[in-house]
């Protein structure tokens, strides 16, 4: 199978985690705490660090917030990137007190003279900005420029930007420049990755709930990848951080950017299928999904999508009458019966998971 070739950008440290080049595509996520309650908010992050995150981002509306950055930055076991708009000096504290990044549009916070004090402390401390564009926040002249919204007035925008912080002689930076609308988002990042090597966060914002989010965030942000562009993914879900977490690490695996962990495939049943196909894989996928096993599991409906269309899986259960085959590698190892399968498969799938940890 073919790899993705990527689009080489620059690499940039975040708190440790490398970013850019030929580093994997990282998972991030944003916190929904409030970010003055420091020890909700680092519960949260354990969270989304067991869940597989890789960076997370934090709110910083007030100088509290700012100011609980101390606690949570030491504490935290990922990056925290803090999340600053129109005040500089929150910035500067958030920076002072450990953030791993900072994440600004360099034009709505004040002066030149603000950008370069912010600029000026994440050097010092080797801290990274996020320059942050959003289509819903475009400026007014380049919607005139362009007679509306688009993909160029969009990437002109962000790179309008980065062009402030590069007159300052900073190039310690990542860009995101998001959409509500996956396709405008593609055609965007398209245009942006043609025009500069800086890393990109890519998402498509204000995604929506769980499933409409996961949808508009998997074709905006799949389609991306598939091209090469993006070094960190973020899914906007409304709904738990951890969430977006489980779905970006998903998208990354159906593209091979991702590896390790439970793969799960299952059929969409049909009229062949004489077993309660549906509420089994529900509840298997709920018990494995977690599991550190670096396999492919496949529960498929019938004989015909179980050793041979699935045959690449580690392991699997094909449908029978009333009781499932269980196959391994695409042969198949015994039946058991339908109500004790679930039981069963799952013991299996942990057997066999542990014969690979231990070689």
């Amino acid at each position: 199978m073919e790899e993705i070739r990527r689009h080489m950008t620059k690499v940039v440290n975040v708190g440790g985690v490398l970013i850019g080049g030929e580093n994997p595509v990282r998972v991030q996520s944003m916190n929904n705490t409030d970010t003055r309650d420091a020890n909700s908010t680092l519960e949260q992050i354990q969270q989304l660090y067991e869940a597989g995150c890789d960076i997370t981002r934090v709110a910083i509306p007030d100088m509290e917030a700012a100011d609980a950055l101390k606690t949570i930055c030491s504490k935290s076991p990922i990056p925290v990137v803090a999340d600053i708009h129109f005040d500089y000096r929150l910035a500067l504290a958030a920076a002072s007190n450990g953030a791993a990044k900072i994440r600004i549009n360099p034009g709505n916070i004040g002066s030149e003279d603000n950008v370069k004090a912010v600029v000026n402390i994440c050097r010092e401390r080797n801290i990274p900005i996020r320059v942050g564009v959003n289509s819903g926040s475009l400026e007014k002249a380049l919607i005139e420029k362009y007679n509306g919204i688009c993909a160029e007035a969009m990437a002109e925008s962000a790179l309008s930007s980065v062009n402030i912080l590069e007159r300052v002689d900073f190039d310690d930076i990542v860009i995101s420049i998001k959409s509500s609308s996956p396709l405008l988002t593609i055609q965007t990042y398209r245009d942006l990755s043609s025009k500069c090597n800086y890393p990109l966060h890519v998402g498509v914002t204000e995604a929506g709930t769980l499933r409409e989010g996961i949808i508009k965030s998997s074709v905006g942000i799949g389609t991306l990848l598939a091209e090469g562009i993006g070094d960190t993914i973020r899914v906007s879900l409304t709904g738990r951080p951890v969430d977006e977490v489980v779905a970006g690490i998903s998208i990354l695996k159906s593209l091979n950017l991702r590896k390790g962990g439970i793969t799960f495939v299952s059929c969409p049943t049909c009229g062949r299928t004489q077993v309660p196909l549906i509420d089994l894989a529900n509840e298997i996928e709920s018990k494995i999904a977690s599991m550190p096993y670096d396999l492919k599991v496949a529960v498929m409906g019938c004989v015909v999508n179980g050793p041979g269309e699935a045959k690449d899986a580690d392991i699997g259960l094909a449908g029978g009458k009333d009781e499932f085959l269980l196959f391994k590698n695409g042969q198949t190892v015994r039946k058991i019966p339908s109500a004790i399968a679930a039981e069963e498969f799952i013991k299996e799938v942990v057997k066999l998971g542990e014969e690979r940890l231990n070689g």
